[in-house]
């Protein structure tokens, strides 16, 4: 009797750059799912690199990102939204020809328009995508392999984007554990405005406000409301600037329901505060935990 043949994995080669909290964790996903053959780690700081590959993340680490994606047969962008666009482009001048691309930045609408631009000269295949999974921690020893299951992958083709580089994207971000939608990068980083930037903007404004001299009086309420303003500020002051427009409205919608807060306190009408905190409870409630 033949000894029956082990399938190849979907991905014989993927690089990684940036081998952080989401590329650490797209690397060990991909491990524990036996969707890779070999994964490189791409990064600037070597220390961080030996780190990842100490945990089982990728299997080999270079600092050389023409070298580290020159034979892959999928790159995962997972780096900071400002560079991601400039990485791209060198990428695709070093990458094999037809290589699929895909980024991981939590906007779109900058990247994919900047790839676009010289869509008709590009080498490679991106298609741009947000896995809405995170922390506030940083680094390969944050990553986890489980961190992509049940958490929303948006998948970002442009209008010229081939259905099958846009189908691949979405398999890939599927296989590791996400339930993923597509649609245009103008509707992602609006509704991501709404959902993560604009919040981020408002936890850290309560954070800023709070007297040093009282945080020793702050309970699960305050910690609760300012947990994701621990997020580091150089990479969210990247983010909120590259989709400034959008955060800006979002911040108004909050600004007018503030407004209305506090004229009911200064009014004592606590029928206008009650039905607001009770609007409020019911979006919050339909969110569920």
């Amino acid at each position: 009797m033949k000894a029956s043949r082990q399938s190849s994995p979907p991905w014989p080669s993927v690089a990684i750059v940036g081998v952080g909290l989401i590329g650490g964790s797209v690397g060990l996903a991909l491990k524990a799912r036996r969707l890779v053959g070999h994964v490189i780690g791409v990064g600037r700081t070597p220390a961080s690199l030996a780190e990842a590959q100490q945990r089982g993340i990728v299997d080999e680490t270079t600092t050389d990102l023409a070298a580290g994606v020159a034979q892959a047969d999928l790159v995962v962008v997972a780096s900071a939204v400002s560079s991601i666009g400039p990485l791209l482009d060198r990428i695709d001048e070093a990458a094999r020809p037809g290589t699929l691309l895909t980024d991981a930045g939590s906007t779109k609408g900058s990247i994919v328009a900047r790839w676009e631009r010289r869509r008709k000269s590009r080498r490679c295949r991106f298609v741009g995508a947000h896995p809405i999974a995170g922390s506030h921690r940083r680094g390969p020893v944050a990553a986890d392999a489980g961190l992509f299951e049940g958490r929303l992958t948006v998948v970002t083709p442009a209008k010229g984007t081939p259905e099958s580089d846009a189908s691949q994207v979405a398999e890939f971000w599927s296989a590791l554990g996400s339930t993923v939608f597509l649609m245009p990068p103008k509707v992602h980083d609006r509704i991501l405005a709404a959902t993560s930037h604009a919040p981020h903007l408002i936890a850290a404004a309560l954070a800023a406000a709070t007297p040093a001299d009282v945080t020793r009086f702050t309970a699960g309420g305050w910690r609760d409301s300012t947990r994701i303003a621990a997020g580091d500020p150089a990479l969210w002051a990247d983010i909120l600037l590259d989709n400034a427009a959008e955060v800006a409205r979002a911040l108004t919608r909050v600004r007018r329901i503030s407004d209305r807060l506090i004229e009911a306190l200064e009014a004592g009408d606590r029928k206008t505060l009650l039905d607001l905190l009770q609007r409020a409870k019911e979006r919050r409630d339909a969110v569920g935990s």
